[in-house]
């Protein structure tokens, strides 16, 4: 038995627009930054006007008082009515001034 060897046409390209990859990754969108910045604003404007907030934590339990200074991962809020806190912002379910009408207090 004889093989024969039959060539066949070359497959059709598929022709990329003109500029290849780079032209792709330079139409995508752009990605959105990590960091807003916008929790560093609102602390610092809290703190400067020495507003009174009221943290919910995820447990439910609320506490009153200005943000003394933050970090990272933490929030020292300062306290009349009681000892200083150090809050764990993981711990923190949201912030809202004091006197804002919230309908899960």
């Amino acid at each position: 038995m004889e093989q024969r060897s039959e060539k066949r046409p070359p497959a059709e390209r598929r022709t990329r627009p003109a500029g290849g990859a780079a032209a792709d990754e330079a139409r995508r969108k752009p990605l959105p930054p990590e960091k807003t910045h916008a929790e560093e604003f609102y602390y610092l404007k809290q703190m400067g006007s020495k507003t009174v907030l009221v943290f919910v934590l995820e447990d439910g339990e609320t506490l009153r008082g200005r943000v003394e200074w933050y970090d990272r991962d933490c929030v020292k809020v300062h306290r009349d009515d009681g000892p200083n806190l150090l809050l764990y912002k993981r711990h923190i379910k949201y912030v809202h001034k004091e006197g804002e009408d919230r309908s899960d207090e």
